[in-house]
């Protein structure tokens, strides 16, 4: 399944508007839809609002990566940049690598099997 990032700001944002309007909005947002439900069910009371501004404040108090721990599957934005990087380092070995074929320094069949060197290390 695929899950898009979820982000610390918009999930401080709805926690933050559940003490104004419908408490539990961070929850379903950030994947607990059972927690989501309760806080629905209980908004009669006082609990949810007061819940959600606690949960607000924790989630802004927390840095980026306790974030992702807990809400991204540990996934980081450092983790993608870094991998993006590679790909970029890797594609640019790949652009010298088209010049010197091109320029017959290297064979077609020595191009082919450092290219896929290359993109195996991506993965």
């Amino acid at each position: 399944m695929l899950t898009k990032r979820k982000s610390r700001s918009v999930a401080a944002i709805l926690a933050f508007s559940g003490t104004l309007t419908i408490s539990g909005l961070h929850k379903f947002y950030l994947g607990q839809p059972l927690w989501g439900i309760l806080y629905v069910l209980l908004s009669w009371t006082p609990i949810p609002k007061v819940a959600s501004a606690i949960e607000g404040v924790w989630y802004l108090a927390q840095d980026e990566e306790a974030f992702d721990r807990h809400f991204n599957l540990g996934k980081s934005v450092i983790r993608n940049s870094q991998q993006a990087n590679q790909v970029g380092a890797i594609a640019n070995a790949l652009r010298e690598l088209d010049a010197l074929r091109q320029d017959g320094l290297i064979s077609e069949y020595e191009f082919e099997q450092k290219r896929r060197q290359m993109l195996d290390q991506i993965s």
